[in-house]
């Protein structure tokens, strides 16, 4: 990751953003309501002014400027920013890193009902190319459950209207995330709504604590034994078309890769063989995991 600017912490960008320049066009999150999230909770969100931002490219050493080929545009949902200013700022890194090749950003639902599809067209003519949405369930009770403001249909619809666009799409959903009452029906309703979609990729989370505790007291928290038989479980209903599986977060127990529908048998066969071999440890199995980020 390039690093320049003094940053309003935390910064948080996709592990495809690693070696991204990241510009941060907004602070925080527009939509900070989300119990299981707590990414922002002490951010004030703000959109950051284009000048601030033109500023920020223009103190980076001209030497230097040739190798950025990525930038990433954080916070929370920066696609919320302002579609004229938006612009703004995509024409001006263009001019300011002749190398340039690609801009990613964080998507929140919220934030696609501010674009409509000729709006994204027209980002994505500016090297826009990949929107990091959050879809966390397909299930609607677990969605209203974590206050996520809009329901699996919805939010199919505005990831679709991205496609239309032309708009890579990355999906995430968290494993855990409805807790035992509902874990068969979150597996489920996650498979079929990314089998609608079929993003270009599709990563999962395992749910774990940051600033999150109020989610955490409304669900009975999935022991180790129990996020493998959710994975199985989705991975088992996925069937998506030019789709690429990831399960590489910090946070998650299984490590799965692979690319659908070439290698779905394949991913098939890997969670069961880990939900096998975490079954000959009953201890671990049973065992709730306690993973929890320190920082911040």
């Amino acid at each position: 990751m390039f690093w320049y600017f003094d940053y309003v912490e935390p910064v948080f960008r996709p592990p495809s953003e690693a070696q991204s320049l990241i510009l941060q066009v907004t602070v925080g999150c527009s939509q900070n309501h989300c119990t299981f999230c707590g990414m922002y909770k002490m951010k004030q969100f703000a959109v950051r002014p284009v000048d601030e931002l033109v500023a920020e490219m223009e103190s980076i050493p001209r030497h230097h400027r040739s190798h950025i080929r990525r930038v990433f545009l954080a916070d929370g949902d920066a696609l919320v920013y302002p579609q004229e200013g938006l612009e703004e700022i995509l024409d001006r890194l263009a001019e300011t890193f002749p190398n340039l090749n690609r801009v990613g950003i964080y998507a929140s639902p919220n934030s696609l009902t501010t674009k409509s599809e000729d709006d994204l067209r027209v980002l994505r003519e500016k090297k826009l190319r990949i929107l990091y949405f959050g879809l966390e369930s397909g299930d609607d009770p677990t969605l209203e459950l974590i206050n996520k403001g809009f329901d699996a249909a919805q939010m199919l619809e505005l990831c679709q209207k991205a496609q239309q666009a032309g708009m890579k799409i990355s999906v995430t959903a968290i494993l855990g995330l409805a807790g035992r009452e509902r874990s068969a029906e979150h597996a489920t309703a996650t498979a079929d709504w990314i089998n609608r979609l079929s993003p270009a990729y599709f990563s999962l989370l395992t749910m774990f604590r940051r600033h999150n505790d109020q989610h955490f007291e409304l669900i009975e928290q999935l022991s180790n034994g129990e996020v493998l038989e959710e994975a199985c479980a989705i991975v088992r209903q996925l069937n998506p078309q030019r789709t690429i599986l990831r399960s590489n977060h910090v946070s998650n127990i299984l490590n799965l890769a692979g690319s659908y529908p070439k290698d779905r048998e394949l991913i098939i066969a890997q969670a069961e063989a880990a939900l096998k071999k975490g079954k000959s440890d009953p201890e671990w199995f049973n065992l709730v995991p306690d993973y929890e980020e320190q920082h911040y």
